[in-house]
């Protein structure tokens, strides 16, 4: 049951993102991410950190928790969408 609710939304998503030709992951509110060097980390569409220090940081995202590692790591700026991570980043990987 769950299966097809999630198969009629993505449809139906896919169909109002072309309709006004939209990209389809901003559409279905996925995470998108920009790294800058290995110095900065910008996140849109997060919802939530789960654990923060300065060796790692957990973000809860739709797509799954964003393990990002490394060392000195801050977080720069933070709204309800969006962050932005310094420090010097090591790894960055999806944990399901």
């Amino acid at each position: 049951m769950e299966r097809n609710r999630r198969e009629r939304e993505s449809g139906v998503l896919s169909t109002v993102a072309e309709l006004f030709d939209l990209p389809a992951d901003v559409v279905a509110g996925l995470p998108r991410m920009e790294m800058v060097g290995s110095r900065q980390l910008y996140l849109e569409h997060h919802q939530g950190i789960l654990a923060y220090s300065d060796s790692r940081i957990d973000i809860n995202t739709a797509a799954g928790v964003l393990c990002v590692k490394g060392e000195g790591l801050s977080l720069l700026a933070m709204t309800a969408e969006e962050l932005r991570i310094g420090g010097h980043l090591a790894s960055v990987e999806w944990v399901k």
